[in-house]
This record gives C-alpha cells, sequence and structure tokens, in this order.
C-alpha cells in the first residue's frame, strides 16, 4: 500500500538531487527559497512511501497555499529504479485525495529542449488530461521558453486565464526575491 508522507528540511537536502537530475536547470526553484517556504507553510515536500518496505517511491513539491485556494504542483518525480510501474498514476491520486478540500490544482509543463519533437510535452500533456487537468491559456514564460499551464478544478473552476497571472506570480513570490523572479520567469496577464 502507498501512502503520502511530509519530508522535512534533511530529506529535502536529499530529494533536491534528484530534481536537479531530473528537471532543466531554468525550471529549479532555488532551493534556499524552498526552504524558506516550506519553513512558513506555504510549500511541503511529500513522498510516495511504501508502508510495509517504508521505502520513499516517489516525491512532489507542492506549493499548498496560494491565492483562491488552488495548490500548485511544481514538481511529481519517481525515483528511476521504480519509472514505468504506474507510480506516478498512484502518486497523482495520493495528491488529489491529499488536497480534495482545495479549488483545483495548478500544474505546469515546460518544453526545454525537447528532442523528441514535441513528443514528450504531449505525453505529459496527456498524463496530466488523465486526471481531469485542462490547458489554459497563458502567458507565463521560464526561461525564455513557454510555459503550459494546466489546471485540474475539484470545487473550482479551471477557466482560470483571466487571473492565472496573479495565481503564479503569487505562487513564485513565495520562493524567489522579487529580483530573481524577474529573471526567471515572465508573468503575465493574458
Amino acid at each position: 500500500m502507498l501512502t503520502l508522507r511530509v519530508c522535512g528540511h534533511r530529506e529535502m537536502e536529499h530529494v533536491w538531487s534528484l530534481f536537479d537530475l531530473d528537471f532543466d536547470k531554468k525550471e529549479l526553484l532555488p532551493k534556499l527559497g524552498v526552504h524558506k517556504a516550506m519553513l512558513k507553510g506555504d510549500m511541503e515536500l511529500l513522498a510516495v512511501t511504501e508502508t510495509e518496505s517504508r521505502i520513499d517511491l516517489a516525491y512532489a513539491l507542492v506549493g499548498c497555499r496560494g491565492l483562491y485556494g488552488y495548490v500548485w504542483l511544481k514538481y511529481l518525480d519517481v525515483i528511476p529504479f521504480y519509472r514505468e510501474k504506474g507510480l506516478g498514476v498512484e502518486s497523482m491520486r495520493l495528491l488529489h485525495k491529499r488536497y480534495a478540500d482545495r479549488q483545483g490544482v495548478v500544474a505546469e509543463i515546460t518544453d526545454f529542449n525537447d528532442e523528441a519533437g514535441g513528443e514528450t510535452l504531449r505525453g505529459q500533456q496527456k498524463f496530466f488530461a488523465r486526471f481531469g487537468y485542462e490547458e489554459i491559456e497563458s502567458d507565463l514564460r521560464l526561461g525564455g521558453v513557454k510555459d503550459h499551464v494546466m489546471v485540474k478544478p475539484i470545487h473550482g473552476t479551471a477557466e482560470l486565464s483571466p487571473i492565472i497571472h496573479r495565481v503564479m506570480l503569487d505562487f513564485y513570490s513565495r520562493v524567489y526575491s522579487p529580483a530573481a523572479l524577474s529573471r526567471a520567469a515572465e508573468i503575465r496577464p493574458v
């Protein structure tokens, strides 16, 4: 059986090396900013743990406090040895169960150097769509690359296009200083 477990700062240091390998450098949040957000209760690092063996199989970094009651799924990462075994699907189910009282979940997909000709992006969009996520219109760029924003409505709506710039600015400002945020992301109204 799989469960979600909230991790602390020490574990985040360990998990960060996994994020560093699997995500583009332009997409990585500043580690110190994540620690700060975790201290304030703005973000949480969650481990998907096999109950009997107590082995962590996947991790998610979630902005759990945000405007309008939405949460921000920034990273979902399955440990390489356990990939292709349905753990991404199970992890998403556990995450949605944990945040079932929220308005919805906002996720981003950024296509940095997709050598597969957009196949990776389409695969990720299909994965999220499987769980009821809808891509919305946004003008968000990370490291100069278009960021595809997907929303899973729970109690709220998926139609966040008119206000998504405020929602994303709120999430990012909890991790970045204003000067660093202006260098890392472009967040404008649609």
